[in-house]
């Protein structure tokens, strides 16, 4: 499904898109200082700056979330799989399976903290 072909050009463009968005943050708080007195630029820095915490959290969220929704399908996939090839370990496969979820979604838990701590903290 995914080979390492794929998946290169999947990081190479979502290191594009963070860059494109780092360069529009920042080229953003450069032209509101230009020409502009002090409380107009404040302001502007200020919301540009919310704006990035929101596309960043989105980021974050989207990708952990994604992350561990290809995770849990293939791991669900091979757990099937190994149950269907030796039905006598059923428990202990479903177990096993069943630890491996929650350690995945423990990961999409921890992703969604930083995100709060970015949107509220930072």
């Amino acid at each position: 499904m995914f080979n390492s072909k794929s998946l290169k050009r999947l990081a190479i463009i979502m290191g594009m898109i963070i860059l494109a968005l780092g360069a529009a943050a920042t080229m953003g708080v450069f032209a509101a200082g230009e020409g502009a007195d002090a409380g107009v630029a404040e302001a502007a820095a200020t919301g540009l700056t919310t704006g990035v915490k929101a596309i960043a959290a989105a980021i974050a969220i989207g990708l952990a979330a994604c992350g561990g929704a290809i995770a849990m399908g293939i791991f669900g996939a091979k757990a099937v799989e190994g149950i269907s090839r030796q039905p006598e370990a059923d428990g202990k496969i479903r177990t096993n399976f069943m630890l491996g979820l929650v350690f995945i979604e423990t990961a999409i838990i921890y992703a969604l903290l930083v995100v709060i701590l970015i949107i509220f903290v930072l």
